[in-house]
This record gives C-alpha cells, sequence and structure tokens, in this order.
C-alpha cells in the first residue's frame, strides 16, 4: 500500500494559493482514479481506493503545513506503514511554475511542510513530487507569494503542473520511482 500526501492548507482561504499545490494534485488523483475524500482520521482528509493494482490512500493533512508530519506520522501509524511507502506532493520555489520533478530522499530546502516531516518522522527518505510555483518578484515577501494565487499568466502551466503531479504518482505506484524520474525529471 501507498500513501500519498498533498501539503497544503485546510480552508477556503488557502484553497487556490500556490502553497496548496500538493492539495490540488491530491483532488486531480482523486477525482481521476474516483476515490472520495470524504473520511477524516489522524488529523486529515482521506481516501482510500485504488490505483492501477496498488491500493493507496490520499490524504490532505488538515494541521496546516507547518505541522503536517504530526497528521503524516500519525497516517503511517494507523497504516501500520513505513517512510518508504509514503510519497509526497508538495510545491517548489525552486522549480519554475508548471514543472514537475520526482526525487526520493533530500532536505527540506526550507520548506516548513517537509521540515515537519521529517522532523516527525525520523527520516527524509520518502518519494517527492515537486510542483513548481516558481520564485517571488524581487522586494516581494516569500511567505505572501507562497499564500497568494498562481498569477494570470501562470494558471494554464499550473493547471498543467497539478495534472502532472498526479500522472507522476500514477507512474511511481505502477511502474516505480526510476521510471517516473525518467518521465518527469527530463529539462
Amino acid at each position: 500500500m501507498k500513501i500519498v500526501v498533498g501539503l497544503g492548507n485546510p480552508g477556503k482561504k488557502y484553497e487556490r494559493t500556490r502553497h496548496n499545490a500538493g492539495f490540488l494534485a491530491i483532488d486531480e488523483l482523486a477525482r481521476n482514479a474516483r476515490i472520495e475524500l470524504g473520511l477524516e482520521k489522524c488529523h486529515a482528509l482521506l481516501g482510500k481506493g485504488v490505483l492501477g493494482t496498488e491500493k493507496v490512500v490520499l490524504a490532505k493533512p488538515q494541521t496546516y503545513m507547518n505541522d503536517s508530519g504530526r497528521s503524516v506520522a500519525a497516517l503511517l501509524k494507523d497504516a501500520y506503514a513505513t517512510a518508504s511507502e509514503l510519497i509526497v506532493l508538495h510545491d517548489e520555489l525552486d522549480l519554475a511554475a508548471g514543472t514537475v520533478r520526482v526525487k526520493t530522499g533530500g532536505g527540506h530546502g526550507g520548506h516548513n511542510g517537509l521540515r515537519s516531516l521529517i522532523e516527525f518522522l525520523g527520516t527524509a527518505d520518502f518519494v517527492r513530487v515537486r510542483i513548481g510555483i516558481g520564485r517571488p518578484v524581487p522586494g516581494m515577501d516569500t511567505a505572501d507569494y507562497v499564500l497568494s494565487p498562481f498569477f494570470a499568466e501562470e494558471r494554464e502551466a499550473a493547471a498543467a503542473a497539478i495534472t502532472n503531479a498526479a500522472e507522476a504518482v500514477r507512474v511511481i505506484v505502477a511502474h516505480g520511482i526510476t521510471k517516473a524520474m525518467n518521465q518527469f525529471n527530463q529539462k
């Protein structure tokens, strides 16, 4: 079983923001796989189903970004799963808007959601699907930037990235991380 977690912040105020790219990708994945995100457990909205032939749990932690690790650690414990069965979808400042990259392990790179996961799980060795949101314009505060919606000229690329991130998860589950990296990490 794979535990697939999208990072973001709950509530209407945040739902279309850059920082919620992970939530948006989970919504896309759930919609395409016909998995309802109706269960509330472990401080998260959950949906259980199948991607290809693999059982999955899709989750959107409701603890807010900076405390995501608390929810994810509880999810793994509840499912008797380890970090090796975890796939995390998250926004990434260091990638241009519309870009998707797949990796395993690494640091948190200043991302507070990843920092929380690493702290609570005691490891950074989990699969990540990184959804590019680009950097703020000079003079704009980074926190304000990630908590704002995509600019009009970015929306098409952002929507494509959300779709590609969901597809990356399907490839990881069906064919493994190497195939996904080869497909999505092309320059």
